[in-house]
């Protein structure tokens, strides 16, 4: 383990029946695709990607059309059900998913006021017991000046009008939220750790393997008693 990939929370619920899902949370640029990808070839497991090529009120959401909101969030909400669905979640294997679920209902809040945020929870708080809980997240941090740049570099036309101002929120609102996820997290530093490198997600992955472990022995303890 490297001093910038360190678990901060070992989390209190035993192992879901099923599958295990490791979920990866941050902000926008911070690598999260990129280490699914990896961690999808080198543990191996399934890969989930996010669908936001899909979703055609993104654009205008993020560039600040106030009738785009409610829409783009509600396709990712549906969107997001429809690929952690316990009613069809396989019975054994590892998937890990570009994106935690809680990540919904923190773009919501930060997106969505008023009656705008009231319909959307009236959605979510229906559809939330639906899907699969992280058996593991993994929790990805840079500086704002560095997601930045990635954004600039990447070049995807919604993120434009990102700011730092904006990065500075949905990181806080990040922070907060591991706090209260009953599963263990990791959290590195890729402003500092490049997971890119074989050495780093060599890292990660044994870090991945020890928590997944963990709540696997925690699961069967749970069980004899």
């Amino acid at each position: 383990m490297t001093a910038d990939i360190s678990e901060i929370r070992p989390g209190g619920r035993k192992s879901e029946p099923g599958a295990r899902l490791i979920g990866i949370i941050g902000p926008p640029a911070a690598g999260k695709t990129t280490l699914a990808e990896n961690l999808a070839a080198g543990l191996p497991a399934e890969l989930i990607r996010e669908d936001y090529a899909g979703n055609p009120f993104l654009a205008d959401s993020c560039a600040g059309r106030p009738d785009a909101r409610l829409p783009a969030q509600l396709f990712f909400l549906l969107s997001r059900v429809r690929q952690l669905s316990l009613s069809s979640w396989p019975a054994e294997g590892l998937r890990v998913s570009d994106y935690g679920f809680l990540q919904d209902r923190i773009y919501a809040r930060l997106r969505l006021a008023g009656d705008e945020f009231k319909a959307y929870l009236s959605v979510a708080d229906r559809v939330e017991a639906m899907v699969k809980p992280p058996d593991l997240l993994i929790h990805l941090d840079a500086p704002e000046d560095v997601l930045l740049k990635r954004i600039a570099r990447r070049g995807r036309a919604f993120e434009r009008a990102m700011d730092a101002g904006f990065l500075s929120a949905v990181r806080k609102a990040y922070n907060n939220a591991v706090r209260d996820v009953a599963c263990p997290v990791i959290r590195a530093e890729c402003g500092r750790t490049d997971l890119r490198r074989a050495g780093a997600l060599a890292a990660m992955m044994e870090e991945i393997r020890r928590a997944l472990t963990a709540t696997t022995a925690a699961g069967s303890e749970h069980e004899r008693r």
